[in-house]
């Protein structure tokens, strides 16, 4: 049963509003901050999961719809609700929330309370983000949701932070731009800011083209596919460690988002004409990346560089969907696995790039090094955090029974409908991503120890344990078990292919 109460509200402006309290406990009472932060988190994080409880996978269409009046002369909505592909998307938002705030726990001690209070607001407006049913309300949070991340990047960052920050505001602002001016076309062409009006819109050829390159714009960069990708590897890299657990776990998420809920159901036709386009850059993502991922030296930029890549899985799932509906016939009703991959992906890739971070922040707060010359034999002074660490980067090169396995595999089994050369390149990324993934934890994890600095690290402690042990539980369940979020993302990818597979021309 849906809520009877503003649920999806409630996700939103919680966080948002409890982001005061860390502010009000001030510079002098860190740990009061910690604690308020971790409330307000936590809290957030429960109700959520009464979206995944009280969600009916049987109704196609949106649940849990608010809707009141903002903007009336425009006809401009404070308008939410969620389908299968929000909800998971949501829920993995505030559970990284919880694990953001105990993450920092130790490692941030300057201005703990604006930091506390950066990502709560940050949490709130990425809920906004995936529950938006209004075009304007959608923009406003895409756009704000830059400032707390501006902020966490340039203040809590590394020696080249200001750069990073700069260049990944002007990035996503400027490709945001585009996206935009489609939004406001859409609303003299149809006279209506609602999201699910412009899906059953009639737009011609042009338009629809002209469209898509302004969603494009956008959502490219989010993910971020290749050539606009260049922004994340600095962002990472010069960020405090919750600021690439969020970008790498939700913010990227947000451009494949973009990309359902807009790109194909508003302009299929142009989606079905660029698709070789969205598929020639997503396997240069896979393949290319993943080659740069192998020459990387700094453990956070290899990481970055292979969210890259396997984000290639999201669009290529996401886009073979027109090449194998040709391939049948105008049937596509074998185009789900892919959708339903990609959406996989999405979430199995939140939970592993996520834990992986952590990893990495985990040595770097006792070593302060990312640098993987720097380490070696941690296995012997560390062995706890090395199953852990071993575990993360197995996943990450789809290890069967993790959850890197099942999107991966989902998307390639799709992907020989359409062209066996395109499984065949996707499935480099197995290859490639089992070369930098278990090259770096040779490197890192086993062998004698590197030097007097690894030799004297302590293992980790009870709260990175549990931490680790949580995202754990979440890379192995989704990989044993996938069925409950396969269920639920089904109708809503279902109800996908019905507006893709009619022309709007």
């Amino acid at each position: 049963m849906n809520a009877s109460w503003p649920l999806l509200s409630t996700l939103i402006w919680l966080p948002l509003i409890g982001a005061a309290l860390p502010l009000f406990a001030g510079n002098q009472r860190p740990d009061m901050a910690r604690w308020l932060a971790l409330l307000v988190s936590l809290v957030t994080f429960v109700i959520s999961l009464q979206l995944w409880t009280g969600f009916d996978s049987s109704i196609v269409g949106m649940q849990f719809v608010e809707k009141s009046s903002w903007i009336d002369a425009f006809s401009i909505n404070y308008h939410l609700g969620v389908d299968g592909f929000s909800v998971p998307l949501i829920v993995l938002t505030t559970f990284f929330g919880v694990i953001i705030v105990l993450a920092a726990w130790g490692s941030i001690t300057a201005r703990v309370y604006q930091y506390m209070a950066a990502f709560l607001a940050l949490e709130g407006l990425m809920v906004g983000v995936f529950a938006a049913l209004d075009g304007i309300l959608f923009y406003v949070f895409f756009e704000a949701m830059l400032i707390p991340m501006f902020l966490v990047i340039g203040i809590w960052g590394g020696p080249r932070r200001v750069y990073a920050s700069i260049k990944f505001f002007l990035y996503t602002f400027l490709g945001s731009v585009f996206m935009l001016v489609g939004l406001i076309w859409l609303y003299l062409k149809t006279g209506s800011f609602a999201i699910l009006d412009w899906h059953d819109a009639a737009l011609g050829m042009q338009a629809q083209t002209l469209l898509f390159l302004g969603f494009l714009a956008a959502f490219a960069v989010k993910i971020p596919m290749w050539p606009v990708h260049t922004w994340l590897p600095d962002a990472h890299v010069e960020a405090p460690t919750g600021g690439s657990v969020v970008l790498a776990a939700i913010m990227l998420k947000i451009g494949g988002y973009g990309f359902i809920r807009f790109s194909l159901p508003i302009t299929p036709d142009a989606s079905s004409h660029l698709d070789w386009l969205m598929i020639l850059l997503s396997l240069i993502a896979v393949v290319y990346i993943g080659f740069v991922a192998l020459a990387q030296q700094d453990m956070k930029k290899l990481i970055a560089y292979s969210s890259i890549s396997h984000m290639g899985f999201v669009t290529l799932g996401l886009f073979i969907a027109f090449a194998i509906a040709r391939n049948s016939g105008g049937d596509f009703q074998g185009a789900g696995l892919g959708i339903t991959g990609a959406m996989v992906q999405m979430i199995s890739h939140g939970f592993i790039s996520g834990a992986m971070f952590l990893c990495v922040g985990v040595l770097y707060d006792r070593v302060h090094s990312r640098q993987i010359n720097d380490y070696g034999g941690v296995a012997n002074t560390m062995p706890w955090f090395a199953v852990f660490m071993v575990l993360f980067f197995m996943a990450n090169s789809g290890l069967p029974g993790t959850s890197g396995f099942v999107g991966e595999f989902m998307v390639i089994l799709s992907s020989f409908k359409a062209n066996p050369w395109y499984a065949f390149l996707a499935g480099m990324t197995l290859i490639l991503g089992a070369a930098y993934s278990l090259w770096l934890v040779k490197r890192v994890v086993f062998g004698d120890v590197a030097n007097q600095q690894v030799s004297e690290l302590q293992d980790i402690n009870r709260r990175e344990a549990l931490i680790l042990t949580i995202l754990a539980v979440a890379v192995i369940a989704v990989g044993v078990y996938p069925a409950p979020l396969v269920e639920m993302i089904d109708p809503a990818v279902q109800q996908l292919l019905n507006h893709i597979g009619q022309s709007k021309v």
